[in-house]
């Protein structure tokens, strides 16, 4: 061996030898930050997890048991981003986030453009899908400065025309999924006046079923529907064949009485309407009901259940800024419409006071305001 390839030799030892003494220090700092978070007081902690479950019980399982959701858990465990835990096909690359990435495009020629870009707020796309359509369609909007939920439901019978989808069914918003939550989420943004959507979750009434089951249930008052004694309806064309017999009356509603409660929409008198109200009251009991769950086994069938772009690092950052929200934080919408009586019963939005809404949600500063947005608290 020649005195060059020695000495370059002993060089290429150095540099790892230094390499090795960076990452050791790195290890240690590494370790310091865990031995840190473990010792940081007890009360602290716990009220870091509260609050993380409190977030979770509003965005994941109020929503989940209607329609899916999000997530939260706690801010201890903020190291772990890209993992998906809705889809066990994907491994995840720990990275470390400061702040909080929405992922999303603003509409530059929206009326609220400014204010959507200036807006603190992480937006939900949540459907409930039966038979390739969507049966619910909810758009929450977490403001993470001023710890403020807002539900949007949008009706399914929602008019929406797209090009070269003529029939009378295609021209509602419930059939513009076609087996991709994007295409629905382009449809709810632009009937929202441009606003934008970061995230989306996907479940299917089998996975509401085992949800609900798995929370112990939902109290419910079902209502007395036309005289009959409760909300009654079969339709043997269904598939699977569709049969809801539900006493009228305060209960606690299983998986499969869940499902039937927020699948009924013959009898009301508001029509699809009358349904959304329905979805939005079981919603908040759903939350009520949450206080106090076994948050790792119904986190569990979520996750076995629902179909979301969330990641892990993404849910944990968005439950890191929920500290300090409230069962009294969650205000529900319906997107302000008028309903066609005949049919095939269009719900037709109505763009003025759906702007007078989003000027309510993003708290937009306006000359005279008024108050016709339609709020279903």
């Amino acid at each position: 061996m020649s005195r060059a390839e020695k000495k370059q030799r002993a060089r290429e030892r150095e540099e790892r030898a230094r390499q090795r003494v960076t990452e050791e220090a790195s290890s240690r700092d590494k370790y310091r930050e865990v031995q840190a978070i473990q010792a940081q007081p007890q009360g602290k902690s716990k009220k870091k997890s509260s609050s993380g479950k409190i977030f979770l019980k509003t965005f994941f399982i109020a929503f989940v048991v209607l329609t899916a959701g999000s997530l939260g858990i706690t801010s201890a465990i903020n190291k772990v981003s890209n993992f998906n835990p809705f889809d066990a096909g994907k491994e995840y690359t720990p990275v470390f986030e400061e702040e909080l990435q929405l992922e999303s495009l603003v509409d530059e020629n929206s009326p609220f453009f400014q204010s959507f870009k200036d807006s603190k707020r992480a937006n939900i796309l949540l459907l409930g899908v039966n038979g390739g359509l969507t049966d619910t369609i909810m758009l929450v909007s977490f403001d993470m400065d001023n710890k403020q939920v807002d539900v949007i439901s949008v009706p399914r019978d929602t008019y929406y025309q797209r090009r070269g989808y003529n029939g009378l069914a295609d021209k509602k918003l419930n059939a513009a999924y076609r087996g991709n939550p994007v295409n629905t989420a382009k449809a709810v943004s632009k009937l929202l006046c441009g606003m934008p959507i970061n995230y989306y979750a996907v479940i299917k009434y089998d996975g509401v079923e085992k949800i609900v089951d798995s929370m112990g249930g939902v109290p419910m008052d079902v209502p007395n529907i036309n005289n009959k004694g409760g909300m009654y309806y079969t339709d043997p064309y269904d598939k699977p064949p569709l049969k809801i017999a539900l006493k009228a009356g305060p209960q606690t509603l299983n998986g499969k009485q869940a499902v039937q409660f927020l699948r009924f929409r013959h009898g009301y008198a508001a029509g699809d309407l009358g349904r959304v109200n329905a979805q939005q009251e079981f919603m908040k009991s759903a939350f009520r009901q949450c206080i106090g769950l076994n948050l790792p086994a119904v986190a569990k069938t979520v996750f076995q259940n629902v179909d979301s772009d969330i990641t892990l690092g993404t849910a944990l950052k968005l439950s890191t800024k929920a500290v300090g929200i409230s069962g009294e934080s969650i205000k529900t919408y319906t997107l302000p419409n008028t309903l066609d009586p005949d049919p095939p019963f269009y719900v037709y939005p109505d763009r003025e006071k759906t702007e007078e809404m989003i000027k309510e949600i993003y708290s937009v500063q306006t000359e005279s305001t008024t108050e016709s947005a339609v709020t279903t608290d």
